[in-house]
């Protein structure tokens, strides 16, 4: 049988077997420093799928990068079949400012496909695209809520890709919600490469979240042994599907003032329900925010102090919520039951 090749990346080969942290150019800082993107990259021995795992793309998203530091450890890669490509900060400089944007006030994550001649965000997002995404079959990319906000774990997925939804069934996350792609997006981008994304969102920016992290690493495995990169023995599938939501929507406070919640992420609502208040410092008006659907909240403000018109509970629509209710506590318990101390355990 003829030796599988290796891997080319960066202008370096990465041996089947092997496994190599490549630093890509980025820039030069003003002061001469040199700015990388850190690429690792294992080459299994056996052929097989192409799969990429990307962070960071907001630099303040800390979750993400924590997932696939602990992905790296699973034992279930030594004998992984294919390729993972792992990229936990792909925005350094965000990162290191910890901000969501770069320096040039930029949000990566809109700059898709960018350009070599192009600013700073257009540089970086065209390096990812064509070193990162154009090498790949899959792309998972890691995300948490903007600083202010919290997100219940969850992926987000276009509608036309039935394969992409089959995959996002396996990640196993407690929702799955249909998102169209957004001009300037990576997701948006890849598929214009035939490389589907998996957007897993999940957490709250500048903020650890153990159960965030534990659902993205256990979706992850799950996606790799659905592509057969990884044997199944020790990977559990979730207790109940994935709720699918095909649409959600913002609450937006309706008054400015100090916002009380009154529901959290992951609890099912039915409509009419009151989730939450905003007030005045005073006391004299205070203004109910009521559920104007059924649904599940998959997002909410943490900060108290609002403005009118901010955004306060995410809400998305379920075709059931008693359904909802029960997958939801299936999902919790078994998380509950987990250990998850040994980072090379998974459920």
């Amino acid at each position: 049988m003829a030796r599988r090749p290796g891997f080319p990346i960066g202008g370096r080969v990465v041996a089947p077997g092997k496994a190599a942290t490549i630093d890509l150019p980025v820039s030069m800082m003003s002061d001469h420093t040199p700015v990388h993107m850190s690429v690792h990259v294992r080459h299994g021995k056996s052929e097989g799928p192409t799969l990429f795992v990307s962070a960071g793309v907001h630099g303040d998203e800390v979750i993400g990068i924590e997932i696939i530091r602990r992905l790296l450890r699973a034992s279930k890669l030594r004998s992984m079949k294919g390729t993972l490509i792992a990229v936990p900060i792909v925005n350094s400089l965000g990162f290191l400012n910890r901000s969501r944007y770069l320096p040039d006030r930029r949000d990566l994550n809109r700059c898709f496909p960018g350009s070599e001649e192009g600013s700073l965000a257009a540089r970086l997002a065209h390096l990812f695209l064509t070193e990162i995404v154009a090498r790949a079959d899959l792309g998972i990319d890691l995300h948490s809520a903007a600083i202010h906000r919290m997100n219940y774990p969850q992926i987000r997925l276009a509608e036309e890709n039935g394969d992409l939804r089959r995959l996002g069934d396996a990640f196993g996350a407690p929702i799955i919600i249909q998102s169209p792609h957004r001009d300037g997006s990576l997701r948006k981008a890849a598929a214009a490469h035939d490389t589907p994304v998996l957007l897993y969102e999940a957490g709250e920016a500048l903020r650890f979240d153990e159960v965030s992290v534990r659902v993205g690493l256990a979706g992850i495995l799950r996606v790799m042994r659905e592509l057969g990169m990884v044997s199944g023995r020790g990977i559990a599938p979730p207790k109940s599907p994935p709720q699918f939501a095909t649409s959600s929507k913002w609450l937006r406070a309706p008054i400015g003032g100090l916002f009380r919640a009154f529901r959290s992420g992951g609890h099912p609502v039915r409509r009419g329900d009151l989730l939450g208040s905003v007030a005045d410092p005073f006391g004299e008006v205070e203004e109910s925010i009521v559920a104007p659907f059924s649904g599940i909240i998959v997002g909410r403000a943490v900060m108290p102090v609002v403005n009118e018109g901010d955004a306060v509970f995410h809400l998305a629509r379920v075709a059931s919520v008693a359904r909802a209710e029960d997958a939801l506590e299936d999902h919790s318990a078994q998380l509950a039951a987990d250990p998850m101390f040994d980072e090379d355990e998974i459920i």
